[in-house]
């Protein structure tokens, strides 16, 4: 208050000024250069994994037993339907816990016959991510001990994730 009683106004905010930018993260060197899989470097904070490899579909049992001995834990297995190549691709999603990485492997193969090999005996969690992707994408993974339905019921014969099921 002053000599009047009349309240003070408070002082005027200071005009804002933004922040300087963080400077972007250097890219991580990769750690897994040394293996036979053609493995390229993408930016973690636009792509959500560190490393990427794309594979022939004779190549995914490989993949996954050298990402078992380098440390990596297979997170989750899913497809992804390329109408318009006719192709369906596999994605495996790997992560390391004790290094921080996060590394996707990927195979296509051909939409009038999506066949490709079981992970299940490198990483046996594989049997419940291989099956969903079967119930969703109908893609056969060879050599799965049971490809029965898991999430759709046991009389479906459809693929609800394809890109030309209609309900």
């Amino acid at each position: 208050m002053n000599g009047k009683d009349t309240p003070l106004a408070p002082a005027p905010a200071a005009p804002a000024t933004p922040a300087p930018a963080a400077p972007a993260p250097e890219p991580r060197p990769n750690p897994l250069a040394h293996l036979p899989l053609p493995f390229q470097t993408a930016d973690y904070s636009l792509k959500g994994y560190h490393l990427d490899a794309t594979v022939q579909p004779g190549q995914v049992v490989l993949a996954a037993q050298l990402m078992d001995r380098e440390g990596f834990s297979l997170d989750t297995i899913t497809g992804v339907d390329w109408l318009a190549q006719g192709q369906m691709e596999v994605v495996y999603d790997y992560f390391h816990p004790g290094r921080g990485f996060r590394a996707v492997v990927r195979a296509r193969i051909p939409r009038e016959n999506p066949e490709i090999p079981t992970l299940s005996q490198v990483f046996p969690g594989a049997n419940w991510h291989e099956r969903e992707t079967h119930d969703f994408f109908g893609i056969r993974f060879l050599g799965h001990p049971d490809l029965s339905p898991f999430l759709l019921p046991e009389d479906a014969d459809y693929h609800p994730l394809r890109k030309d099921f209609t309900a």
